[in-house]
């Protein structure tokens, strides 16, 4: 097939849109808006065709999965779990890795495993923590079992649902949703029962380097006291008015008056001669503010001697740790562009992303997705940021928001979705939509919250990246590609040209997106099966299969990405367990397919 100037232009957009994703210039949904845009102002789909994705029926399914995990989640019904790892952990962690998969697999398989990891994170905190054992020990096996798990019905992941979709495009029919939970099955269980003996030797352990968050963040050198001196020049001043943390990088954090400690907020509140003030702020600004505003440096804080509850919390204060998880509107803006302070009345004392940890000039870092916040202040404000939708803190407590009396009825809304879908001729779609209404009727969900439980970006990255798929098709470029692997692999057996497609999947989604991985060698795969007269269906369950199951970098996978930091990783950390995990289904995914539904 000879190549033409649209299959050019198709392809000249690809390329361009896999180097913006590559590079990570801009976040993953804005790329596909941008090529969305693109095709359409260039004439490779209409206008119609560019934003058919937003009423695509697998983009909406995706859409009411979100909002059925939420109302599952908001009922607390998840919270239950950290009963059943303590029950059945052990001492062990070979026994604590397949109690984790035994009680994580299975709920990624009904309910979006982002969701899922959100909620586990504080649980495997507070067990590393009660256990005394590193969270690196549990943090991946969390992350890969539930893109594992995921894979159990077509529902688990949004992967595998607009995976459906693309097969009802091309004239093959929805999956059902347990068409292929007999690999999905067979996966889980050799990944389970790699990571439980494989996991102990690959992952790392990361000794925590103290007993104190205060030590683990290195805050000895940034946290200090300083005393007003009756000649201060804030003296009678508020910290307000002084501007004092406006022109310095600094944080106050406490003022200590005659044994007295005033905790947030306390921008109105004068100072006087003799006030202790407890800061956070590097050597340099405070010998600046020594000289500039008359104060005195005391001794560093003891936190060698002292436990960091004693140094910044009390009955009132306290500090956790925060993460800020995708879709969150504090994503790409600073502490000081959003006010941070005033909007959640806390203090951030430093800022985890993988590797580096940031703990002067704050206030400028634009924060992103995967980013772990130490934050100290009041413990009403930190009870609220366990409320928030933009900041999950890693810290096992009960939360007020969620329903308790309601647990029952979401889990049992979720089971009747799955039901309905599986054993009558009513679509996943519909059934899904009728389990939305329900948790709306039930109380399990707030109608604000319905739209507050979507994730949005992940809508408009599906939506917006199957106009990509139709120019693929519609120019020509699909087929040409086709032909490319006809020509490489057209000599292979079926068990070949299966692991060929396997592992170039799976390579394209440890550095895109899944979704973007889908669309784009799903319908290649299905037109070299026509080709070469192999059943399309095994193509494209090894097209999905590859596509989820992306463990070899912290960005391959938004529950990756989740663990990062939280786990205390480094980047090879995820190649060096991640690589022969993605080896070994490699070689079996194949060779299962192959025998569950023929070549």
């Amino acid at each position: 097939m000879d190549i033409n100037s649209e299959i050019l232009t198709t392809l000249g957009v690809t390329a361009v849109a896999l180097a913006l994703f590559v590079f990570e210039w801009l976040p993953p949904d804005i790329i596909a808006l941008m090529v969305m845009v693109a095709l359409m102002v260039l004439g490779l789909v209409t206008p119609g065709e560019g934003i058919a994705g937003f009423s695509n029926s697998a983009v909406i399914t995706v859409m009411a999965m979100f909002i059925l995990s939420e109302g599952i989640d908001r009922s607390g019904a998840l919270q239950r779990a950290s009963y059943w790892l303590s029950k059945w952990g052990g001492k062990t962690t070979r026994r604590q890795i397949f109690a984790l998969g035994l009680i994580v697999g299975p709920i990624s398989g009904l309910i979006n495993n982002t969701a899922v990891v959100s909620v586990f994170l504080p649980i495997i905190e507070d067990f590393c923590q009660q256990h005394r054992i590193s969270p690196s020990k549990l943090m991946i096996p969390l992350s890969f079992l539930t893109v594992l798990g995921g894979m159990l019905t077509v529902v688990g992941t949004s992967t595998s649902i607009l995976a459906s979709g693309l097969s009802e495009q091309l004239g093959y029919g929805t999956f059902s949703l347990f068409q292929f939970s007999a690999l999905g099955l067979l996966t889980f269980i050799a990944g389970l029962l790699f990571l439980t003996f494989a996991g102990p030797f690959l992952l790392p352990n990361r000794e925590v380097p103290g007993n104190s968050l205060s030590q683990e963040y290195g805050l000895k050198d940034y946290v200090s006291e300083v005393v007003v001196t009756p000649r201060s020049s804030l003296v009678g001043q508020t910290l307000k008015s002084s501007q004092l943390q406006r022109r310095f990088d600094l944080d106050v954090l406490e003022i200590i008056r005659n044994d007295n400690h005033f905790p947030q907020p306390l921008g109105d509140k004068p100072l006087c001669a003799g006030d202790i003030l407890l800061v956070r702020g590097g050597r340099q600004d405070l010998l600046k503010i020594r000289d500039g505003e008359g104060i005195e440096i005391l001794p560093d804080v003891q936190f060698g001697q002292k436990s960091w509850q004693a140094d910044l919390s009390s009955d009132q204060e306290g500090v956790a740790e925060a993460m800020v998880v995708a879709n969150s509107n504090v994503v790409g803006s600073t502490l000081k562009d959003l006010r941070f302070r005033q909007r959640y009345n806390v203090t951030v004392l430093a800022i985890r992303r993988g590797q580096e940890l940031v703990r002067d000039r704050l206030g400028k870092l634009t924060l992103k997705f995967g980013d772990l916040l130490l934050v100290q202040g009041p413990k009403q404000s930190l009870l609220g940021l366990q409320t928030s939708r933009d900041l999950l803190v890693l810290e096992q407590t009960e939360l007020e928001g969620l329903r308790f009396d309601r647990a029952n009825i979401a889990v049992g809304i979720g089971l009747a979705v799955v039901a309905v879908a599986a054993f009558t001729s009513i679509d996943i779609l519909v059934s899904s939509l009728a389990g939305v209404v329900l948790m709306i009727l039930t109380g399990c969900l707030k109608p604000g919250e319905l739209y507050e439980s979507v994730r949005w970006d992940v809508i408009f990255l599906l939506a917006c990246l199957i106009p990509l798929g139709t120019a693929m098709e519609t120019s020509g470029a699909t087929a040409w590609l086709a032909q490319q692997l006809i020509g490489i692999g057209g000599s292979l057996s079926g068990y070949g040209l299966l692991t060929m497609l396997y592992v170039l999947t799976s390579l394209l989604t440890n550095i895109l997106s899944n979704s973007a991985s889908v669309i784009l060698l799903l319908p290649v795969g299905v037109k070299v099966a026509t080709e070469l007269g192999i059943n399309p269906f095994a193509v494209m369950f090894i097209v999905t299969f590859a596509a989820s199951n992306a463990f070899m970098t912290p960005i391959g996978y938004q529950t990756n990405t989740m663990v990062y930091t939280a786990g205390g990783y480094r980047f090879l950390d995820f190649f060096r367990i991640g690589a022969p995990l993605s080896l070994l289904l490699a070689l079996m995914t194949p060779p299962l397919v192959i025998w569950l539904y023929g070549i």
